[in-house]
């Protein structure tokens, strides 16, 4: 089987890696407007050669993983430069723009638009980690528009990574993945900026920093160079559930000015159910 992975970082070495050990006599090539990637993604072991869109005629799955705002430049340029029988894979945030860009492409039965949900705040082919997509959910859009043996090579290797799949159109994606997901990055970000910000002294944010705080800014250390137009391209989308959100801080906000601490316990209590709503989601392993 020869694989293609444009974008060999976090998301595309570890697809590389588990695909690798899945399937031994796999061929990867790696593409990537970084030279320095390629070169480290070669020394890791995760692709077997360089290669240019020249590589993905003979590829039976291409694994695009790139920013958003490249994808969709890009996907049009992928999809002719594929062959006949070749799926293209993405894994972009965002999914409408994603698909309208190759709506009316004559080669649109051969893209499969996905989103797995895996990831952690890391970057490059040094970031990349087995067992990234295990137990993870992937959505599948528009899944009706590519071609149907196509569909199977690719769910076929998503059932051996142990993916979930679930099936939603694009603007349903967008609409849930920016509370549980762009939301987050974007309250993990601004109370990162809030706490620099106070505490001008690093050293002591470092000295009494717990593994609440922690583990609430991790994704402050995402890259901007993904997450802008992620934000950009779903900007309809986040600002409604920013303007969510802001209502619920500023409620919270004012019971505790108001001394009304048993409507603050009731607001907790009511949010501790999140519990067993999240229970069952595996964590990523480090």
């Amino acid at each position: 089987m020869n694989i293609v992975v444009i974008g060999i970082g976090l998301i595309g070495g570890s697809f590389a890696k588990d695909v690798k050990k899945l399937y031994p006599e796999v061929q990867i090539t790696g593409v990537d407007k970084s030279e320095a990637h390629l070169d480290e993604a070669l020394e890791l072991g995760l692709i077997d050669g360089k290669g240019d869109y020249g590589s993905l005629a003979s590829a039976d799955l291409v694994f695009v993983s790139i920013p958003v705002n490249a994808l969709v430049q890009e996907l049009p340029k992928i999809l002719d430069a594929a062959g006949d029988e070749t799926v293209v894979v993405d894994a972009g945030s965002t999914k409408s723009l994603i698909c309208e860009s190759v709506d009316n492409h004559p080669k649109r039965r051969n893209f499969m638009a996905c989103h797995p949900i895996a990831g952690t705040e890391f970057s490059g082919p040094s970031a990349a980690i087995e067992g990234l997509y295990d137990g993870k959910t992937n959505i599948i859009c528009e899944v009706e528009k590519t071609a149907f043996k196509l569909q199977e090579r690719a769910l076929a290797i998503f059932q051996e990574l142990n993916m979930r799949i679930r099936y939603m159109n694009p603007e349903a994606h967008d609409k849930h993945i920016a509370y549980v997901s762009h939301l987050s990055h974007i309250s993990s970000f601004m109370l990162g900026k809030t706490v620099i910000e106070k505490e001008k002294n690093e050293r002591d944010i470092f000295d009494m920093a717990g593994s609440g705080f922690e583990s609430t800014v991790r994704l402050a250390k995402s890259s901007p160079d993904m997450w802008t137009p992620i934000f950009e391209q779903n900007k309809d989308n986040v600002v409604e559930t920013l303007e969510e959100y802001i209502q619920n801080l500023i409620k919270f906000k004012k019971l505790i000015e108001e001394n009304d601490f048993e409507s603050v316990h009731q607001e907790m209590n009511n949010t501790n159910r999140i519990k067993q709503i999240l229970k069952g989601i595996p964590l990523t392993k480090k």
